[in-house]
């Protein structure tokens, strides 16, 4: 009776890993495609970053210092700034207008969007050097059984078959894995630089902000 039991959970467990074996190649193509087109969105945000002239930002600070808010966009949008960086540091003069605490939290609310952006986009990259070897490793021992009782059975074409799909299933797996880890490894390096630079000027409006307030109190 128990043994019994036993073979029926045993073909079970064996028709469910067989049945796997197709989508786990399926989605380890996906996402070697897919970090293909990352690896491209990578090489064009390099270009990007060469081309881009590096902001200077205690120049830029010293310059932001006693101007108004429209001063300040304007100043901004002559900047060698991202486009994003731009419509931030934007949108927080738009409220130069509201008091300390308030426009503080706007200001962080800001830069937490832009941190969540950003975290989004290497968080992909991130689950696919994650899933990349799991499911190489899995394509690569499910074709190993058949592959097993081929040679007992000295049946060598299906033997070199299932080895063949199981190597070739851990290349495709290692080779997503390590390019999209590359990516990530880049793109949290460049992305850490931008939001840096964005909560440096950030800080300086927030001052130049308060600063203009005060005056404007006492007059």
């Amino acid at each position: 009776m128990i043994e019994s039991i036993l073979i029926n959970l045993k073909d079970t467990m064996h028709i469910v890993s067989s049945g796997l074996l197709m989508p786990a190649i399926v989605v380890l193509l996906l996402l070697l495609a897919y970090t293909a087109v990352e690896l491209g969105g990578v090489l064009v945000e390099a270009i990007t970053r060469q081309r881009r002239v590096k902001v200077n930002v205690p120049e830029l600070v010293n310059a932001l210092q006693g101007q108004d808010a429209g001063a300040i966009i304007a100043e901004l949008n002559n900047r060698p700034l991202l486009r994003r960086q731009k419509k931030v540091l934007g949108e927080l003069s738009k409220h130069s207008n509201l008091p300390a605490a308030p426009l503080q939290a706007v200001a962080r609310r800001l830069l937490a969007g832009e941190e969540l952006h950003y975290a989004r986009i290497t968080n992909r990259t991130d689950l696919v050097a994650r899933l990349g070897p799991m499911l190489g490793l899995m394509a690569t021992l499910i074709p190993l059984g058949p592959g097993m009782i081929a040679m007992g059975q000295g049946d060598t074409k299906t033997l070199a078959d299932s080895l063949l799909t199981a190597f070739d299933a851990t290349v495709t797996g290692l080779a997503a894995a390590g390019v999209a880890f590359t990516i990530s490894r880049l793109r949290k390096r460049w992305y850490e630089d931008y939001l840096s630079s964005l909560e440096s000027i950030m800080e300086s409006l927030l001052e130049v902000f308060t600063r203009a307030r005060g005056i404007a109190e006492q007059e």
